[in-house]
């Protein structure tokens, strides 16, 4: 079988190298336990895919420790049983029934682009969002309650205040799978919402009124 795969690029190769030498050799008894024993993490974690969010290194998470799924703008989308291929489900479905994770976070940012693209799509200020066949643009259609609740604010608070709906909306969307609701209501899982601004590094969390605080 022929693939169009190359090999990958040289620094990512050396890093690799310097990895596997120093991080693996030094923890090789824990990463064999880890391979023989299977995956046990406290807690999920859904973040934006932005390359900006490091989400292990904010917290000091070693290997092991979180279920991580990004997709953008850290969406869940509402329980939808389709029969369709569902990335998001699919991973909050197997983190929670299989793997029995007691935390379930949901991690936004600041200067999201997928926020503020969708932003751009419901103020109809891009149009190629709305077509049919934009992956993207139909993805942040989930997070159009969201932008229905900050369409009123002053222009200039709005892509913000939306950063913060977007952990808002999956909060909610979170409870319209009958697996989380009942995990959550039996007292087995808590969810948690937070969103990461990544100029300074500080961190809001919302309480259960959906007001957000500093960590």
């Amino acid at each position: 079988m022929t693939t169009i795969a190359r090999p990958l690029p040289k620094y990512l190769v050396q890093r690799y190298h310097g990895w596997r030498a120093t991080t693996f050799t030094e923890n090789r008894a824990w990463y064999h336990r880890l391979a023989e024993e299977g995956q046990r993490p406290r807690a999920m974690m859904i973040s934006c895919c932005d390359s900006r969010v490091h989400v292990s290194g904010i917290f000091g998470a070693d290997s092991g420790e979180f279920f991580i799924h990004r997709n953008i703008a850290n969406l869940v989308p509402p329980f939808q049983p389709d029969g369709q291929q569902h990335g998001t489900s699919a991973a909050l479905e197997f983190a929670v029934t299989s793997l029995k994770v007691a935390h379930l976070i949901i991690m936004g940012h600041t200067k999201c682009g997928g926020v503020a693209g969708c932003h751009a799509m419901c103020a109809g200020h891009a149009p190629e969002l709305d077509e049919k066949t934009s992956f993207v643009g139909r993805w942040m259609d989930i997070l159009r309650p969201g932008y229905d609740r900050v369409k009123d604010l002053p222009e200039d608070q709005q892509v913000s205040a939306l950063e913060r709906e977007a952990v808002l909306v999956s909060l909610e969307n979170l409870m319209t799978f009958p697996f989380v609701r009942a995990a959550v209501e039996s007292g087995e899982l808590s969810l948690h919402g937070m969103v990461h601004n990544i100029s300074d590094g500080t961190l809001v969390q919302v309480d259960g009124a959906g007001a957000f605080s500093e960590v």
